[in-house]
């Protein structure tokens, strides 16, 4: 097969980081040239460019500039520019990462035009097929050439499915990206200093899941959890929170510090030194163990049960108020010795299995 450049379709924050290690893992070898299309699903600076510019991460080479939609909107426009590109360029992989529209999207241009496609993150199953990100990864493995799975789970999922043929066992990406990523974040980032707060004496929070934040009820309820913690949160503000806190006349206060988005080197700064995290994203949950940093997890389930079966998450199903303050409240006994995710080498195997199946 020729040695044509592999493409990396990204588009959200998720994608920015996970691609870093295998960036850098691909530049220190000769004879496997990369590209970068970047579909603009996320692209407000401080969700998009600043990961760029603190990851090190080459530019992309190609802008598709999708922007907002609505999911078969945004999914099809990406599929006609993802088409078009690809059509006009002789790549020999499409590589694809995680479970957002991007990857969807990335995932079914390949399969058409015969395109091997990598699955990076492949096998997780949080089994609700009401999460639009559950739909994304179960029709990315199934349409993908390699599944790149993080975890023996993840294996034994895509086994389930028939796809046992196809999957590796990686590790997961992220953990080698926070293994230089924290030693980054400590040289570099002063934030704590910029909002004055104290090691241990605040929680991170982070919201942008539609159960929870288009819901005027259960947004009330969890702005009202934080607001009633013990310690001052600094909630890192997704867009489409701000929108729905305007609209619906919420108001972020008692304890609660409504923040812009953070970089990559100052988020896991602040995750590192939180008392605890609240979130609702996958990532965050995972970034978290990664950090040993207990967390609180605002869903019926998650992909990333090994947290949970480590001690070191929570899932706190109903997202009421005093469901909130209950779980804030609970002693937590995390066993943080347990590698589920690997040793922090996925990028190294994952790229081997590229170069082997491509060129060997």
């Amino acid at each position: 097969m020729n040695k044509g450049n592999l493409l990396f379709v990204v588009g959200a924050r998720p994608n920015f980081i996970k691609i870093a290690p295998l960036c850098a893992e691909l530049s220190k070898r000769s004879g496997l040239p990369f590209r970068i299309v970047h579909t603009g699903q996320h692209y407000d600076k401080q969700m998009s460019d600043v990961f760029f510019e603190e990851l090190q991460i080459p530019q992309p080479d190609f802008h598709l500039n999708i922007g907002s939609g609505g999911h078969g909107q945004q999914s099809g426009a990406m599929m006609m520019k993802l088409e078009e590109l690809c059509l006009g360029n002789a790549f020999s992989a499409i590589v694809v990462i995680g479970d957002v529209n991007s990857t969807l999207a990335g995932a079914l241009v390949g399969a058409k035009l015969h395109i091997p496609v990598a699955h990076v993150e492949a096998g997780l199953r949080s089994f609700n097929r009401a999460m639009p990100e559950e739909v994304n990864r179960v029709v990315a493995d199934h349409v993908s050439d390699w599944l790149f799975a993080p975890t023996q789970l993840a294996m034994h999922n895509l086994a389930n499915e028939g796809l046992a043929s196809r999957a590796y066992f990686s590790g997961d990406v992220m953990y080698d990206m926070i293994l230089k990523g924290l030693e980054l974040a400590r040289e570099k980032s002063d934030i704590l200093r910029k909002l004055e707060l104290e090691p241990r004496q605040y929680y991170l929070a982070t919201l942008h899941r539609p159960y929870n934040v288009d819901d005027p009820d259960c947004l009330k309820n969890i702005i009202g959890g934080l607001a009633g913690l013990e310690k001052p949160v600094v909630l890192a503000a997704h867009p489409r929170l701000r929108k729905n806190l305007s609209e619906f006349g919420i108001r972020a206060n008692g304890n609660i510090r409504l923040t812009e988005p953070f970089g990559y080197l100052d988020f896991i700064m602040l995750e590192k030194e939180a008392v605890r995290v609240v979130t609702d994203s996958g990532g965050v949950q995972k970034e978290a163990f990664f950090l040993k940093t207990p967390c609180l997890t605002l869903r019926p389930e998650t992909e990333w049960v090994e947290t949970v079966d480590a001690g070191a998450n929570v899932l706190v199903r109903q997202r009421t108020t005093q469901a909130i303050l209950d779980a804030a409240g609970q002693s937590m006994s995390p066993r943080y010795d347990e590698q589920p995710y690997g040793g922090g080498n996925a990028s190294e195997r994952i790229v081997d299995v590229i170069e082997s199946e491509l060129y060997s």
